[in-house]
């Protein structure tokens, strides 16, 4: 597994790095532990799957978002749950969490944060933090 940080940003926004926070890198690590593992062991005597190369790690609407090439259908099933996870894992210390969900008119940002990090409105789901904000 590869992050080609040298390629223009045309094919690659790695030259940025990874833009989440640090509560999710245990997920990532284990993600791409695994990725690795599946493609050495399908790929021992032949190329049979792509090698995977990210092009972006990010955080978007409160959850990772993990952009690449290469793989399968297996790996894209790992990317698939560790997507899932984060949402429900703090973005800044890794501990059970929930996501918010701004309304309108106010907005903001949709983030996954545990009550230490993120106030009790981070306690509360979707729907409950829909209805306060009726309030």
């Amino acid at each position: 597994m590869t992050a080609n940080r040298n390629l223009p940003m045309t094919e690659t926004a790695m030259c940025w790095g990874f833009e989440c926070g640090d509560g999710w890198f245990p997920l990532i690590n284990q993600l791409m532990s695994n990725i690795q593992h599946h493609l050495d062991w399908k790929n021992k005597d032949s190329e049979v799957v792509p090698q995977v190369v990210l092009d972006q790690v990010k955080e978007k609407f409160g959850t990772l978002r993990f952009y690449y090439s290469g793989g399968d259908d297996y790996i894209r099933g790992m990317v698939a749950m560790a997507e899932a996870m984060s949402g429900i894992l703090c973005e800044k210390c890794g501990k059970p969490a929930t996501t918010n969900w701004p309304t309108l008119p106010q907005g903001g940002w949709v983030r996954t944060l545990c009550v230490e990090h993120g106030g009790e409105d981070y306690s509360m789901s979707e729907e409950e933090f829909l209805e306060k904000e009726k309030e």
